[in-house]
């Protein structure tokens, strides 16, 4: 076992004397990662096997929390290691379906909270090597195919909560008494980490996931030893304690505005779990994920859209057909996407998104505004418009900062049309108002940019509403938006939805969370509004504080309007 690194890391190979870290070469590593925008999650592990149920019974929440979730005992779980053979996995497979899908890098489950490893360790023999039919590293092959096909690899590894282990965190039906943090630490995670630093090749990220059992102390020698054995290696913020090199969202959490504070990456879900449940068919449709892909990009994020693939080794048809139309619309409009800058406007609404390269602004038209769009703030000289499917010029009117342009009648590109200005100078000249950052007094929060807590929840792309708020113990089905440090204040609160008297009467509310206080909130009653979309003042002041996790939407006490569908809430200064 390696030794407890406080004082050195010479006992895993690191040499003391040499500085821990090379700032340059993690700045060198964060420049590929911003300009590649776009990786494979991948969550494979024994959950795989009950994909959902357990002695025949469904059980709510993510695939690979099963274990969690049932409170299923280390003893009965790890018969499933007896049954994991993998016989159809094709490491070269999942490598193209990545590379279709125009995707730059692949974060695959090295060992997950129920703390067995898809690899072969040596440190223990809960791993796939030693406790399955299957009998072989699949880690081996991936990281090969990966490297042939000129991706970039990384592992999840959860250095935090392992319900396998006495001292890990999460298991409080098998172990209910207290932890050793350090013991946990010493002779699972560091020796784990080490194994999959130095027996992988070059590692692009290592995606720590949960923390909270581990000191300031404890990380700042986890991430030493990354940096030590692979200096190019990026983390993420989920090591904890502040010691990531970038910032890693909530699942499913997308900040509502431009956010460029530091680096950052979307983890999300394809359906609803991120592990294999076969009961899971919420495929989220393309023209979501596309627009979801420009959305996250213009306002300086990375997204990391997961597949789960089955105990068999195969990743599900639904998701390689998705995931190959964005590849499509990618081979056309990467231009867009790669290499590209956030956004220098803020966002009114969800009719379009922006990203940049020098001399270039790229539009996305993600809801198609008719014959007509109108787009303010920019300053610059425009030389040239024109979408980049076609390369047909657009032809347009200027008022001052306003653009004035006029679209076919249908869209270019069914998904996200983008409309190109080639403009003077290497850097637009944003006119005042209209910079990201400078947010407008009345500011909406379309569901569009919420995440869909819930199973039950659905987005509605025709109406841009959601609906189906069934009132549940485990995951609430509630509207989630991230400000970010953007919408500190007192606002006054709208919300238009659409309700038929049948599914009238429910209380809602409208909060402010800090995750540790009870929200500052404003509620009132769905009252029928004949089933048409309407806007309504909601009653009292909403106090967003700067820190504040997320706004939320929720109808907390029952689900008499669980139909009711909610378009947007509006914040006014």
């Amino acid at each position: 076992m390696c030794a407890v690194l406080l004082a050195g890391l010479s006992a895993c190979g690191g040499n003391p004397k040499q500085p821990a870290e090379s700032p340059g070469q993690t700045a060198e590593a964060l420049k590929k990662f911003d300009d590649e925008k776009f990786g494979m999650f991948i969550h494979w592990g024994l959950y795989a096997i009950p994909a959902g149920e357990w002695k025949g019974q469904y059980v709510r929440g993510i695939g690979e929390w099963i274990m969690n979730r049932a409170r299923i005992p280390v003893k009965e779980y790890e018969q499933l290691a007896k049954q994991f053979n993998p016989v159809k996995f094709n490491a070269g497979e999942w490598a193209q379906v990545a590379k279709d899908a125009g995707m730059k890098y692949v974060v695959i489950t090295s060992k997950h909270h129920d703390g067995f490893a898809m690899y072969g360790s040596k440190v223990s023999k809960y791993n796939i090597v030693d406790a399955t039919p299957f009998a072989r590293d699949p880690m081996k092959d991936l990281s090969a195919a990966c490297a042939a096909a000129g991706l970039g690899f990384g592992f999840y590894y959860s250095q935090d909560q392992d319900w396998h282990e006495p001292n890990g965190r999460g298991n409080t039906w098998d172990f209910p008494a207290g932890r050793n943090s350090q013991q946990y630490l010493r002779d699972k995670v560091m020796p784990q980490v080490k194994e999959i630093l130095t027996g992988y090749g070059q590692l692009s990220l290592i995606w720590f996931d949960t923390p909270g059992m581990l000191s300031d102390q404890q990380v700042t020698d986890l991430r030493r030893m990354v940096k030590t054995l692979q200096p190019m290696c990026l983390i993420n913020s989920r090591i904890g304690h502040g010691k990531g090199d970038y910032l890693q969202t909530g699942d499913n959490a997308i900040p509502i505005q431009v956010y460029s504070k530091t680096k950052w990456e979307v983890p999300a879900t394809l359906n609803d779990t991120w592990g294999f449940k076969k009961n899971d068919h919420n495929w989220k449709a393309p023209a979501d994920l596309i627009a979801k892909l420009a959305d996250i990009v213009s306002k300086g994020g990375n997204y990391l859209l997961n597949v789960g693939p089955t105990a068999e080794g195969l990743i599900p048809e639904e998701s390689q057909s998705i995931l190959r139309t964005i590849g499509k619309w990618l081979d056309v409009n990467g231009e867009s996407i790669y290499g590209t800058s956030a956004s220098p406007f803020y966002f009114p609404d969800i009719t379009w998104r922006c990203t940049v390269k020098p001399g270039k602004v790229y539009l996305h038209l993600i809801n198609w505004p008719g014959r007509e769009f109108r787009f303010e703030g920019l300053e610059s000289e425009v030389k040239k418009a024109y979408f980049l499917a076609n390369g047909k010029d657009v032809p347009y009117k200027r008022e001052g900062n306003t653009l004035q342009f006029t679209l076919p009648e249908a869209p270019v590109d069914p998904y996200d049309s983008v409309l190109v200005l080639d403009i003077a100078g290497t850097t637009p000249r944003v006119a005042a108002g209209f910079a990201s950052g400078s947010l407008p007094a009345k500011l909406d929060l379309y569901a569009w940019t919420a995440r869909l807590r819930g199973e039950e929840i659905r987005y509605d792309r025709k109406s841009m509403s959601a609906t189906n708020f069934k009132n549940v113990d485990t995951e609430k089905n509630e509207l989630w938006w991230y400000p970010y440090e953007s919408l500190e204040g007192n606002y006054s609160v709208e919300i238009t939805y659409a309700c038929d008297s049948k599914a009238a009467g429910s209380e809602f509310r409208i909060g402010a969370y800090d995750g540790q206080n009870a929200p500052r909130a404003v509620e009132g009653r769905i009252e029928s509004t004949g089933g048409e979309f309407v806007t309504r003042k909601v009653k009292g002041t909403l106090q967003v504080a700067r820190d504040d996790r997320y706004i939320g939407f929720s109808l907390p006490d029952d689900d008499k309007s669980a139909g009711v569908r909610v378009r947007k809430i509006t914040l006014i200064r």
